[in-house]
């Protein structure tokens, strides 16, 4: 008994003494399982409004790239003069940005054609080597059949189809067509803008009137695609006709910018 009550009394000091030290543990334990509670939930709550978020960043994207051209937008008064007591707005430089930008919006409109073309043709070789097929001439009683120049076509093709399968020309093509109608429509919108800054007045003719047209076309074959997704024909065959009206327009309205171009040059002065 005495022995049992000498260990009782030297393990109680111990007991007293690491007591604090255990319930600083725990208490930090139970702080970091909050911490690491609330971090979820506050993880949670940021992954619940990333689509939000990622919308609100795509608008902030969106009105930058929009304020680019509000320089181009204000009046007169509004700009600040250069030394030789022109506006910058008014000069070479300023001036030259629409028909460099349509430039190259009128090569994007080549390449986006060719690619929407070979999309089309991805979709369409399927039907092809269907019709094909249907040409073969029968088996004989052994099963085989003789050799002819479909089959090389049908080799031909499918192996057309396995390399363009690869290539994403639907998902470029889209691209391009947004670029088009993006850029397209801002860069149409400038040059007006531009104009009216350097002479005060525009000049309806034929170049303002087909720019006008070409967007308005560029906005009609935009607003098929939805329906061309539903498998529309209606729809495709109007996106097409609009996309390749476009390019004989844009084509026709190269000599009369060109004859813009010149005027500027002449009558405008650097910047």
């Amino acid at each position: 008994m005495a022995t049992r009550m000498s260990l009782n009394a030297a393990v109680l000091p111990t007991l007293s003494v690491r007591s604090p030290f255990v319930a600083r543990l725990s208490t930090r334990s139970c702080r970091m399982r909050v911490v690491q509670r609330s971090h979820g939930q506050i993880k949670a709550h940021k992954d619940a409004r990333s689509p939000q978020q990622s919308l609100q960043q795509t608008g902030v994207q969106l009105t930058g790239a929009a304020g680019l051209l509000v320089p181009l937008m204000m009046s007169n008064s509004a700009m600040a003069a250069t030394p030789d007591g022109e506006h910058l707005l008014k000069g070479t430089l300023v001036s030259l940005i629409h028909p460099a930008l349509m430039d190259f919006l009128f090569l994007a409109t080549l390449w986006t054609g060719y690619l929407g073309w070979q999309w089309r043709r991805t979709r369409t070789i399927p039907e092809e080597l269907k019709e094909l097929r249907k040409q073969l001439p029968p088996k004989d009683e052994e099963g085989k059949r003789p050799v002819t120049k479909i089959d090389g076509r049908i080799a031909a093709l499918e192996e057309q189809r396995k390399v363009m399968s690869k290539k994403d020309y639907k998902g470029v093509h889209h691209n391009f067509g947004g670029l088009l109608m993006g850029l397209g429509t801002a860069t149409a919108v400038a040059g007006p803008v531009n104009t009216y800054l350097r002479s005060g007045k525009l000049f309806p003719g034929p170049h303002l009137y087909a720019g006008a047209a070409i967007v308005t076309l560029w906005a009609g074959a935009g607003a098929m695609v939805p329906l061309m997704a539903k498998g529309n024909n209606i729809a495709r065959t109007a996106h097409i006709t609009f996309n390749i009206t476009n390019l004989l327009l844009f084509a026709w309205q190269i000599p009369t910018g060109l004859e813009i171009v010149g005027k500027v040059l002449q009558f405008t002065s650097l910047p």
